[in-house]
């Protein structure tokens, strides 16, 4: 009896010790499958990486003849285009217009850049200012210059000389606008593609292009006297294609 009493002891012995040797194996596995890629529980927290602020848009404020404008640079890009902005097509291309901006499609993003010597628009920027050389006013905003011309304004070079910010008596003044309506009904591509072959008809036949700068030499009499001969041709051109000019 006392034998088999003994025996019962030593194997309850041997069997609490497997069961605490159980016991500490599972608590040291524990963590390992916590944080096991494959394990049943939740990987450890990690630290997380905050997304870095979007990088400010670069702009710069254009003082030249006291404009006084702020403007995003050239070459910066925009998810979306403001809200209210305007379209001009130029060559295929178009062109986004807003507050003296321009914009073109690049990617899923618009681009900011100069509009193309030559470029028709059938407006002004909201702000610009007016200088005056040889007597043409010139409408200056973001490092763009525009003079009028039948039925709108064109982007021109910037004037080779001194300008006035102040205008010249009223005999000198060449502003003469002249407006254009098409009597058949043309739309807007057909109006756009006769005003640009009119001009290069008008440059043609009087050796004089309002889109370029006045030659060096040329006198402030010499150039409006080319500018009327060309808004004439213009005038004629047109009238001929179906437009009222006035």
């Amino acid at each position: 009896m006392l034998y088999n009493l003994n025996l019962k002891k030593y194997f309850a012995v041997v069997l609490s010790i497997i069961m605490i040797l159980a016991i500490s194996i599972s608590g040291f596995a524990e963590p390992g499958q916590h944080g096991g890629s494959k394990g049943p529980g939740r990987a450890p927290a990690q630290g997380v990486k905050k997304a870095p602020p979007p990088a400010a848009q670069k702009s710069f404020v254009d003082s030249r003849y006291r404009h006084n404008r702020s403007y995003p640079v050239r070459g910066e890009s925009f998810r979306t285009l403001p809200r209210d902005h305007r379209v001009v097509r130029w060559d295929r291309s178009r062109y986004y217009h807003h507050h003296g901006v321009w914009y073109r499609h690049h990617g899923s993003r618009y681009v900011v850049v100069a509009p193309p010597i030559g470029l028709f628009v059938p407006f002004l920027p909201l702000f610009y200012t007016t200088v005056w050389f040889h007597g043409i006013p010139y409408y200056y905003a973001n490092a763009t210059y525009y003079t009028s011309t039948p039925g709108g304004y064109v982007v021109v070079e910037p004037p080779q000389g001194d300008v006035s910010e102040a205008p010249p008596a009223s005999s000198e003044n060449m502003e003469n606008r002249l407006f254009i309506y098409p009597r058949k009904g043309q739309s807007q591509a057909q109006q756009d593609n006769d005003r640009y072959e009119c001009h290069k008809w008008a440059v043609d036949q009087t050796n004089y292009d309002p889109t370029a700068a006045i030659p060096q030499g040329l006198s402030a009499n010499q150039a409006m006297q080319m500018r009327a001969d060309y808004q004439r041709a213009m005038a004629a051109c047109l009238d001929g294609r179906g437009y009222t000019v006035k």
